[in-house]
């Protein structure tokens, strides 16, 4: 008899001090009816914070929403705690008001595919599933 694999886990969480959580709870709730196990932290986290709980919940992939425009000192600190903990075969992804002109940076750096808003769920959900099926399992 073959186990069934397990859902994709997914941490959805909101870093600093950005208040406006609409987008994250979609996508959360998105994801979750894609047959994503999702953990949402809530709003006002530390990239420590964010970091110890993907460890503690061993998460596939980390989605970031950031409309703060913080995304050039979250996402490289981000990585950072991620390398140093040993969790550098997690998916960092995100989405928000990101410009176009920092999004080769980010992911010269090793954050994912970043999204902005008006992207189809599906095609976030898509991306996530086929990144861990291709690197985690």
């Amino acid at each position: 008899m073959q186990a069934t694999p397990r859902p994709v886990r997914i941490l959805v969480a909101k870093v600093g001090l950005d208040g406006h959580d609409r987008g994250a709870k979609v996508i959360a709730t998105a994801l979750r009816d894609a047959g994503m196990e999702v953990i949402y932290t809530g709003l006002r986290q530390t990239p420590e914070m964010v970091v110890n709980t993907a460890l503690q919940e061993d998460v596939d992939a980390i989605g970031i929403s950031i409309l703060s425009g913080a995304h050039n000192t979250i996402f490289p600190k981000l990585i950072q705690l991620m390398k140093e903990k040993g969790i550098d075969d997690v998916l960092l992804t995100g989405g928000g008001i990101i410009p176009e002109a920092d999004i080769a940076g980010l992911q010269a750096m090793g954050v994912g595919q970043i999204f902005h808003p008006g992207t189809p769920t599906t095609t976030i959900a898509d991306y996530i599933k086929e990144w861990v099926a291709t690197h985690r399992r």
